[in-house]
C-alpha cells in the first residue's frame, strides 16, 4: 500500500502474502471477513458437520439440530461472502438468517417425514435449503443489485440481473460442495446392505470411504468454486 518493498523480498512471497490477504478480506468492502465464512474453513466446517448430520439422521430433534447448525453455519458463509460495499442493517440481517434457517429447517423436516430412505435425508435437505438460505441471506443483492465493472476494473453500477445469474451459480456450486458426503452415503449403504460373507473386506471399504472422505472435501471446494467466473 505505501509502494515500498521490503529488502530481500522475492515474487513468490509476495504472490504468497497476496493469496492469503485475498482469503481473509473481503473484495468489495475492504473488511476482515469472519474466520469460519472463508472459503479456507469449507473443509474443517463442512467435514465436521456433515459427519454429524449423516450420523445423527434417525430422530427429528437431531435432524431438527443439526439442520440448524449447518444451517446457521451456511446463512454465515453466504453473509460473508456477499458480493457489493452496501451495507446489511442488523434488522435486515436478522430477518433474513431467521427466514433462511427456517425454512431450510422445514424442508428438512418436510423431507424427513416424506421420504421412506431416511439416509437420504440429509444431502436432500442440504440441496433444498442451499436453494432457500443463499437467495434469502443475498436478497438484498437481488433488489439492488451488484456492482458491474468493465475491462478496467471501473465501477459501471449495479445490476440485479447479474446478482439473479451470480446467485444460480452459488446455489449449484454449494450444491456440488456437498455431492462428495452423498457419494460415500450411497457406497456406505451399499456396503452395509452386502451381507456379511465379505465382513474384512466391507469393513476395510468403509474404513477408506471414511479417510476419504475429508480428502474430497479438499477438492470439491476448490473445483466447485472453480466452476463459475470469480468475478
Amino acid at each position: 500500500r505505501a509502494g515500498m518493498v521490503p529488502p530481500g523480498l522475492t515474487e513468490d512471497q509476495l504472490w504468497r502474502a497476496k493469496y492469503i490477504y485475498d482469503s481473509a478480506f473481503h473484495p468489495d468492502t475492504g473488511e476482515k471477513m469472519l474466520l469460519i465464512g472463508r472459503m479456507s474453513a469449507q473443509v474443517p466446517m463442512n467435514m465436521t458437520i456433515t459427519g454429524c448430520m449423516l450420523t445423527f439422521y434417525r430422530t427429528t430433534p437431531a435432524v431438527l439440530f443439526w439442520q440448524w447448525v449447518n444451517q446457521s453455519f451456511n446463512a454465515i458463509v453466504n453473509y460473508t461472502n456477499r458480493s457489493g460495499d452496501a451495507p446489511i442493517t442488523p434488522s435486515q440481517l436478522g430477518t433474513a438468517y431467521v427466514s433462511a434457517t427456517t425454512g431450510a429447517v422445514v424442508t428438512a423436516l418436510g423431507l424427513k417425514s416424506l421420504t421412506k430412505v431416511s439416509r437420504y435425508v440429509p444431502f436432500a435437505a442440504v440441496a433444498a435449503a442451499n436453494c432457500i438460505n443463499i437467495p434469502l441471506m443475498r436478497q438484498r443483492e437481488l433488489k439492488l443489485g451488484i456492482p458491474v465493472t468493465d475491462e478496467n476494473g471501473n465501477r459501471l453500477g449495479e445490476s440485479t440481473a447479474a446478482a439473479q445469474k451470480a446467485i444460480c451459480q452459488v446455489v449449484v456450486s454449494r450444491i456440488g460442495m456437498a455431492a462428495p458426503a452423498m457419494a460415500r452415503l450411497w457406497a456406505t449403504s451399499w456396503l452395509q446392505g452386502s451381507g456379511h460373507r465379505w465382513e474384512q473386506v466391507i469393513y476395510a471399504a468403509q474404513l477408506l470411504l471414511s479417510v476419504s472422505f475429508p480428502c474430497s472435501l479438499v477438492f470439491a471446494t476448490p473445483l466447485c468454486c472453480a466452476l463459475f467466473p470469480q468475478k
